[in-house]
């Protein structure tokens, strides 16, 4: 089971990076474009490389100018940017550079990604790419993560996600000083998945420091699990900061973190679509383009009344609510009718899981899920 990924090959060097299983060196394999691969992941090459970070530069320096080169999980070996460095710029040599972590590369990085590599992500499969074989029931039980949707097991595939990321990214990579304290944090962290983070309850659930929650989150983010989305200022004025919210990129990788398999209970539901649209448009931010900014909208002024996500493209912005259910109620509209303040909102969306497309006589488009990822993948969105 094969599927094409909506990825272009950029003109430049360029840092891939997406979590474990969602498919980097499998894809840029089947795109056939390197002349040279280098796995990280192999033992040789890693205590070779670690050794002497060096021989890199005598292995590739007879390649012929423009040649791309991959190497797979770049994270693991960082000296290595300093050869590779050395070669974008005195051999002419291209390189497509896949990790599963930016943490280490942050510091290192600064150099290549001023100008001469771009960076890029890799999410898991969307609706899109998936086709005919989409089935949103099972996107929200097991994710689409290619790992787990190749697997002959995918629930036990699954089930051991989070196992081996503690083990491989976090343990491996000693990320962290408390483990313990990180493993009782991550499905905490999945309950609070697509809520405005409050540290300090976390902190008490977790028996850690503050501090410390403010740091495994940090982690999450560079080990490129979830993704921040921060509240909408419509001006800058003193006023209280809206906590930011965080989203698991896949609701599969929700569900492991909380050690949750089996149908998807009413209760997961909600939350579990709402994060599976987040990843869809921030899809279509970072590897697509073809959205400025993304936010969600919470104003101040009007206690308990939010819109779930606020895309800014060009000069004008959609408002996206998203309900799991298969009715809208007029309770569902509060939010959109409240952002009609913001002038610059040209278009009022309810995603949800009906059939029947509509609008009401306020210009809200409900829109079922079918059409809106449709329109999504047409950039009509």
């Amino acid at each position: 089971m094969s599927y094409k990924r909506d990825f272009n090959i950029p003109k430049t060097s360029f840092f891939l990076l997406g979590p474990r299983g969602s498919g980097k060196t499998t894809m840029l394999k089947n795109l056939n474009f390197a002349s040279h691969t280098i796995d990280l992941l192999d033992s040789q090459n890693f205590r070779r490389l670690s050794a002497n970070p060096h021989l890199l530069y005598e292995e590739l320096s007879s390649l012929k100018a423009n040649s791309f080169v991959i190497i797979d999980e770049i994270q693991k070996i960082p000296e290595l940017l300093n050869e590779v460095h050395r070669l974008i710029e005195n051999k002419k040599i291209k390189f497509a550079l896949t990790g599963s972590s930016a943490r280490k590369l942050k510091s290192v990085s600064a150099n290549l990604l001023g100008g001469r590599a771009a960076l890029k992500y890799m999410y898991p499969l969307t609706p899109h790419e998936m086709g005919a074989d989409f089935n949103l029931n099972q996107a929200l039980e097991l994710g689409t993560l290619p790992l787990i949707i190749k697997s002959d097991d995918p629930e036990e595939t699954l089930k051991s996600y989070v196992d081996l990321y503690l083990k491989e990214e976090i343990q491996a990579e000693a990320l962290v000083r408390n483990l313990s304290g990180f493993i009782r944090f991550l499905p905490i962290a999945a309950l609070m998945h697509g809520q405005k983070i409050n540290l300090s309850s976390i902190a008490r659930d977790s028996e850690v420091q503050r501090a410390t929650v403010q740091g495994f989150f940090s982690i999450l983010e560079d080990t490129l699990l979830v993704r921040r989305l921060e509240a909408y200022q419509a001006k800058i004025r003193v006023r209280e900061q809206q906590k930011a919210k965080f989203y698991f990129i896949d609701p599969g990788i929700v569900r492991s973190c909380k050690n949750i398999k089996g149908e998807v209970a009413a209760e997961e539901k909600g939350s579990l679509f709402e994060g599976l649209i987040f990843t869809l448009l921030t899809i279509q931010k970072e590897m697509h383009q073809d959205i400025d900014s993304l936010h969600y909208w919470s104003p101040a002024e009007a206690k308990n009344t939010e819109v779930d996500f606020l895309i800014s493209k060009g000069k004008g912005k959609i408002a996206v609510e998203v309900k799991s259910g298969t009715q809208v109620s007029t309770a569902d509209l509060k939010g959109l009718k409240a952002i009609t303040e913001l002038k610059s909102v040209k278009r009022k969306i309810i995603v949800y899981n009906g059939n029947t497309s509509r609008t009401t006589a306020e210009g809200i488009e409900i829109m079922p899920f079918k059409t809106f990822i449709n329109e999504l993948a047409k950039k009509n969105i």
